[in-house]
């Protein structure tokens, strides 16, 4: 539970210009082009373009903690107007090539964190809301393990989606298990 505290501050601090990186943690991902890369992805900054839904999605480092896995999502209202959250992120992984990868996406609770369900959020310009995109590196007799290398995400279904570099090592559950969106994540 305090790994997960810990994580929301390196997110939340993240965005505050502090120096998350000489505290041993690692940077938080970029995201990267959709369009196919010669030669892999090249990570590119955040979009200084506020996407048409005001809905702008960022993707914190991946944590660990027993085989388990996550990464806190971070929805910021970039627009003037009010933006209204019901539910959860869309979120799908890929593989090197940028294909979606077979696995389920639950919207459930999981060992990094606790599914509030989903409740209308209305969110001012500049306000957020997180959620968390949780999976195990479990392996037992079946599938082969599987490795995403990027996770897609929206604020919601229907929004733009970004692409952002996370490795995903699934091990065979190939399960994520997502949190609805939230003023702040319960652990």
């Amino acid at each position: 539970m305090r790994l997960l505290v810990v994580m929301v501050a390196v997110v939340l601090l993240g965005g505050c210009g502090t120096e998350v990186a000489s505290q041993g943690a690692p940077p938080p991902a970029t995201p990267v082009p959709t369009g196919k890369a010669s030669g892999g992805p090249i990570p590119t900054p955040p979009p200084k373009v506020c996407p048409a839904s005001g809905a702008q999605v960022t993707v914190g480092p991946v944590e660990a903690a027993l085989g388990h896995r996550a990464v806190v999502l971070k929805v910021t209202n970039c627009r003037a107007r009010t933006l209204t959250l019901n539910g959860y992120p869309a979120v799908a992984v890929l593989d090197y090539g940028r294909k979606p990868l077979g696995i389920t996406v639950a919207h459930d609770s999981s060992y990094m964190a606790i599914d509030p369900g989903p409740a209308r959020l209305r969110l001012a310009k500049g306000q957020t809301a997180l959620s968390v995109v949780a999976w195990s590196n479990t392996v037992a007799d079946g599938p082969d393990p599987e490795t995403g290398q990027f996770l897609k995400v929206a604020a919601s279904k229907g929004d733009a989606q970004a692409v952002w570099p996370v490795v995903t090592d699934l091990g065979t559950t190939g399960k994520l298990e997502v949190t609805a969106w939230a003023r702040k994540l319960k652990t």
